[in-house]
């Protein structure tokens, strides 16, 4: 029992100082998933946890300020009709048209039922919706 309150007290206290002076979600992510499995399952959990976490830290990194203004700023497109709900860290369907941001490459738009959505390119998740 020990063991774990250590463990899940110094990943806490790594994942504190790694949030105030990194800006990257994934870190964070790792780190907040590492606490979590440490508190549940020990340090297999942290492992296990870190991981996770690191994953999904990644897939929802919001795009930077100005592809946001970009994509506001863009003439409103024809919009797709899409059945699944349309979400953070969520795919839409391969079919959907995307018009690339040509400030960044790393993002893409659409207008997906009656929203602009940003996309990741390469797998199409969906990494911002503008209302």
């Amino acid at each position: 029992m020990k063991t774990r309150i250590l463990i899940a007290t110094a990943l806490l206290a790594g994942m504190t100082s790694t949030a105030a002076f990194a800006q990257d979600s994934a870190v964070t992510g790792a780190a907040g998933g590492a606490v979590t499995g440490a508190i549940v399952g020990g340090p297999v959990g942290a492992a296990v946890g870190g991981a996770v976490g690191l994953v999904a830290g990644a897939a929802i990194d919001p795009p930077p300020e100005r592809v946001v203004t970009y994509v506001q700023e863009q003439p409103v497109a024809q919009s797709v009709v899409v059945e699944q709900p349309v979400a953070v860290g969520k795919p839409i369907p391969k079919t959907v048209v995307l018009t690339p941001v040509p400030e960044d490459e790393r993002y893409a738009y659409t207008v997906v039922n009656e929203r602009r959505v940003i996309v990741n390119p390469q797998n199409y998740t969906v990494v911002r919706v503008l209302d």
